[in-house]
Formats: structure tokens, sequence, C-alpha cells
């Protein structure tokens, strides 16, 4: 059977379990990494599960990050021209030079010095939990105020406009929303964007959007790189978050095993990324010429999409994949993507979620769940998977 012969599939998205991917999307791995999709528009392009082909396709030039390639796996899409400044639209040059501007805020050292403020975020934020008493919903309470306030405070965005950025990057990456309210919360956020970089401009503070604004971009490119950087600040850690701490309350063994080792939490973080695999729907590249990958040629001017989900799982690079083990070495995963377009906040991420994870289970020995596992409603149809709510009890 030759490539072109093979039947196209729809991207599966039915869950049997809330930390799995799809089953039928592993079977479609296991049968073969890289196997032809179905796109909601009618066109057909190419699904990658496996590791190694999601390494390779994540690393070879011939494969464009660029804007025209964009097809949703689920649910509508328009294409759009780009915006100016969204880098991880671009390909080199055009992509290092945006990265370079970003790549010294986000390093080890960095984030290392903004640790004490986010264990003071966190530990207010434990203590607002204590104040409002049993019940309450982690998600609200916890897990999107942390990463909200650190990128807010990070970027140099008044904390008062959270409520406003939160709503429309969420109707942006839900696909409960129609195309229509996507676009209409990316004309929201670039109009505010653009504003607060004006200002930036004109007095420059001690924060990331005053160097990006007077870094030499033109107020579109500032505002597009500003609206990326805000939205996937927040929107992934909190969903992390809070679909990490449903999972360490379905294992309570390895809650325990976190408990008694808190120095075990790097581990566990890493872990619990390769587990969940937040990014749903997978990244999308464009093939620039005939490319050859994993016995199927992939023809120039097709799409492909990478499953992280599967790809985190795949048992050619794992041991056990499908048994969470915080104990492990999951420093392989994917998670963060790879390549030259790997996660530019990576780094702040992790340190986010060390604090938040190691401080919320010493603070509650007793954290539970409020509610029946089965009635935790998952964000099913959002780019970024987690949870919609999750009550929890002391």
């Amino acid at each position: 059977m030759t490539s072109t012969d093979l039947k196209p599939v729809a991207f599966p998205t039915e869950r049997t379990c809330p930390f799995s991917p799809p089953p039928k999307l592993t079977a479609l791995r296991d049968e073969h990494p890289v196997s032809r999709l179905a796109y909601p528009d009618g066109s057909t392009g190419w699904l990658v599960t496996g590791n190694a082909a999601a390494r390779a396709v994540l690393t070879d030039p011939r494969f464009s990050s660029r804007g025209e390639h964009r097809k949703m796996a689920v649910g509508e899409w328009v294409p759009q021209p780009t915006r100016p400044g969204v880098f991880i639209f671009m390909d080199p040059p055009d992509h290092t030079r945006f990265r370079k501007l970003f790549t010294g805020e986000f390093t080890v050292r960095r984030m290392k010095n903004l640790e004490p403020r986010i264990e003071r975020i966190t530990a207010d934020r434990i203590a607002a939990m204590r104040e409002k008493g049993s019940p309450v919903d982690l998600v609200q309470e916890f897990a999107l105020p942390i990463p909200s306030l650190v990128i807010c405070e990070l970027l140099g965005v008044p904390y008062e406009e959270h409520a406003f950025f939160q709503k429309h990057s969420e109707r942006m990456l839900d696909h409960d929303h129609s195309v229509d309210e996507a676009y209409e919360s990316m004309g929201l956020m670039a109009e505010f964007l653009t504003t607060l970089i004006r200002r930036k401009r004109r007095a420059p503070q001690d924060d990331l959007l005053s160097r990006v604004a007077t870094s030499g971009l033109t107020d579109e490119e500032a505002s597009g790189s500003a609206m990326l950087l805000l939205s996937a600040g927040h929107e992934t850690t909190a969903k992390m978050l809070g679909l990490g701490t449903f999972l360490l309350l379905s294992r309570p063994g390895q809650l325990a095993l976190l408990r008694e080792r808190p120095e075990a939490v790097n581990g566990a973080v890493e872990e619990m990324m390769r587990y969940l695999s937040i990014v749903q729907f997978g990244i999308v590249r464009g093939a620039t010429e005939d490319v050859e990958l994993e016995g199927r040629r992939i023809r120039a001017g097709e799409v492909v999409t990478v499953s992280l989900s599967t790809a985190n799982r795949d048992p050619g690079f794992f041991d056990d994949p499908d048994v969470l083990d915080l104990g492990r070495s999951a420093g392989r995963h994917l998670a963060f993507g790879y390549g030259v377009h790997q996660c530019v906040g990576q780094q702040l991420a992790r340190v986010e979620m060390r604090v938040a994870f190691g401080r919320l289970v010493s603070a509650f020995p007793d954290l539970h769940l409020a509610a029946a596992p089965e009635d935790i409603e998952t964000a099913q149809l959002s780019s970024m998977y987690g949870v919609k709510r999750l009550p929890v009890g002391w």
C-alpha cells in the first residue's frame, strides 16, 4: 500500500480516562507512527504519533511553522494572516530574530531569582484558600491565579486586567467558541496590548513589556509577541496545575511519595508533564519539499500534525509509559515541544509547578476531591486540555 492509498482518519478525541490520550489515537501509533489524517476542512494531511517521528518533524527545517500551514485537527478554523510578532508561526531567520529578544528573559538563573516571588504568591493563594474554607474550586482559587499573577508581574501588565486576558485567551483556545468569537478576542487583545505597549514606550519600567516596547519592534510586532507570551504564560501552567492536582488526588500512592520526599518534586513535575501532555490536538507543520518519514512519502505542501500525547507515551522511549511513576527520569519528554521552537518560557513553567505542587501537598496533608471523579468536567475541545473546575476539600 502506498502513502496515497492510506485511508485518512479523523483526529480521535474520545477519552476513556481523563489522564490518557484517546485510545484510538494510541492505537494509530501502535499500528504505525505516521498515519493519514482527515482535517475538518475536507483536506488530508498526516498525523505523527510516534516519538522518533515527532522529533524528526520538529527538528527538520523542511517542515515549516509558518502560519499559512495552520490547520485545526479538531473544530472549525478559517485561515488568516499570521499576526506580526507571533513568532511560533515563523521560520528562521524571522523566528530567530524574535526568539533572541526573549531567550535571555527566561533563563534558569532569572527564573531562580524570581522563585521567592513565586513562593510568596503561592503562599498567599494557600492562605486565601484557608480563609475561604473547604471546599473550594482549586482552578479559580489556586491553579489560575498563580501563573496569572506571575506573568502579569513579569510582563508588567496590571493585574486588575487579568480577568480580561484570561477570558479572551480561553476564547482563542477553546473550540467550543466560534471562529468569529476567537477573532473578536484576538482583536480585543491586540488593541489592549498595543495601548499598553505605547504607554511603556513613553515611560519604560523594569519589566519585560517595557524592554519589548523599546527594542525597535513595531507596535504590531510588540503586541503580537506580548499576546503570545501573555496567553501561553498562564493558560498552559494553569491547566497543568489543575489537571495535575486531579491526577495526584487520583493516585494516592504517588501523592504519598511526593509528601514523603518533597525533594522529588522536580522529577515529579517532569513525569506529570510527560504523562498528561496537555497540548491535546498537536503541533502543526507544513512540508516545503517531499520528505520520507518512517516509510511514508510526505509531499511538498502537505500538512503534518504531531501528537505530543502519544509521543510521550511511546513504549520505544519510556518503560511502562502508561504508568505514572513520579520517581522515574522523564527528562526526554516532548511536553514543551522540541527543536528551535521548544517553549521559550519552559523554565518559568517548571519553577511555578515545582513551587505550587510542592507547597500545595505540604500545606494540605488531607487534601481530597470534593466531587466524584466522574463528575469532574474536562476541557474536551480546548487546544490545552485540563479541568474546568476542581472541587477540593481538606
